[in-house]
């Protein structure tokens, strides 16, 4: 009994001066921040005196510029610090921790990451991406031969091929509809899913930003589109949640899922599913599992030996989300963004393959040069500029994808302008 409750006392001793040690970390930044807050968020937005505080969070390679956050959000050192003191910890305690701490510990992060999105903790599942929510819901929903699917041609590769297998196994109908890169309206987008609808149509596929070129769609209006026709409306919320201010409830949406180590910083290998509660026992899960219940969201988790020391660090993405504040983060990643694009929008060697009205546009943004494939594009930015992008050749984008981040200087930016110039 006595070595009992001395490991419980050593255990509780590290594990408080581990947060207070974080805790710290974040009171000093906070400390630095504050001087420069006010009431207007466009303004401080665009103060850099406020930034650099945050830009020295990060760590990016000095050898290139990286302007491809798209993949993954880097952590800022007080989440990798944390991530790494979790792993530490987890490996000394070993299964202890997996059988005595794992399940409470998990369940408080869904607490909290559920009151983060504004829905209940029962209707949150902790996965590893957006990848895997989205194939839980795409493999899970009864569907039957004939039934019909739609999909658009910018939405995310995985999920396309997850529809497409349903297709060829079952004998789904998948509709695949084109999305205008500069819509002029709602309405166009709106318009464009509904000439697809038939009284056949059972689910579609919304991509929340489209990862190709940054677009917004009008997620709210699309899940109000499909109720009306009784059409269940899969919310692919990869680059949103964590870059637009929201809570899932704004969406109207019964099903979400997301990475939460793109935008909200949180470890790679961070994922989440949302299931309206009164839908949750409609979807099969996608790995083996009948005893946690039908209407549990637990049912979704069932995966094996989750990376708990990811979990766990997900309540510091979070709390330094926080700390800036969610209207303020989308601001700056979208000043960030129309600070390079409007600069080169008017260039006649270079289109933009991206929307720039405000409710349209965030962090995201893609760019093409005259007589250039993407690739070359791409190259041409690193090899001569030390410039990191991704090139995008998809049937509907070609371009290169640009995607600055909390951490980048407008001189980096500066500098990219100048490259897209010297191609004229």
């Amino acid at each position: 009994m006595q070595r009992r409750n001395f490991i419980r006392t050593t255990l509780a001793a590290t594990a408080a001066s581990t947060v207070l040690f974080h805790q710290k970390v974040l009171a000093q930044l906070a400390s630095e921040l504050a001087p420069f807050r006010n009431g207007d968020t466009d303004k401080l937005a665009r103060d850099e005196r406020f930034w650099l505080p945050i830009q020295r969070a990060f760590r990016p390679s000095p050898h290139f510029i990286n302007l491809e956050n798209g993949y993954f959000s880097p952590m800022p050192l007080e989440i990798q610090e944390a991530w790494i003191a979790n792993i530490q910890e987890i490996n000394g305690l070993h299964t202890f921790y997996m059988r005595r701490r794992q399940f409470d510990e998990r369940e408080n992060i869904r607490r909290l990451l559920a009151e983060f999105a504004g829905v209940s903790p029962d209707e949150i599942a902790l996965l590893r991406n957006t990848t895997e929510a989205l194939d839980n819901l795409i493999a899970g929903l009864p569907i039957q031969k004939g039934d019909e699917f739609i999909i658009t041609d910018q939405d995310y590769p995985n999920m396309v091929e997850a529809v497409h297998m349903r297709a060829k196994r079952e004998g789904i109908v998948v509709k695949k509809i084109s999305l205008p890169l500069h819509p002029k309206s709602d309405e166009e987008i709106l318009d464009a899913y509904a000439r697809a609808i038939t009284a056949r149509t059972k689910a579609m596929l919304v991509t929340h930003v489209i990862n190709l070129t940054g677009q917004v769609l009008p997620v709210r209006k699309l899940c109000d589109l499909g109720k009306t026709h009784n059409i269940e409306v899969f919310v692919d919320g990869a680059h949103a949640f964590g870059q637009l201010n929201f809570k899932i409830p704004d969406l109207g949406c019964d099903y979400y899922g997301t990475s939460l180590h793109k935008w909200l910083c949180a470890p790679l290998g961070s994922g989440m599913l949302y299931i309206r509660k009164e839908k949750i026992a409609n979807i099969w899960p996608l790995f083996g599992d009948i005893s946690t219940g039908e209407g549990n969201i637990r049912k979704f988790e069932r995966n094996g030996t989750q990376p708990c020391s990811n979990h766990l660090a997900i309540a510091n993405a979070v709390r330094f989300h926080h700390l800036i504040g969610g209207e303020l983060k989308e601001e700056r990643l979208r000043y960030l963004c129309h600070y390079w694009a409007e600069q080169v929008a008017n260039m006649p060697h270079i289109t933009l393959n991206m929307p720039l009205a405000r409710e349209r546009s965030c962090a995201l943004g893609n760019v093409a040069a005259k007589g250039m494939t993407p690739m070359q594009l791409a190259d041409y930015l690193y090899d001569k500029h030390r410039i990191f992008t991704v090139a995008i050749d998809m049937p509907t984008v070609k371009g290169v994808r640009i995607t600055p981040h909390l951490y980048t200087t407008l001189a980096d930016l500066d500098k990219l302008v100048a490259a897209l110039k010297s191609l004229a």
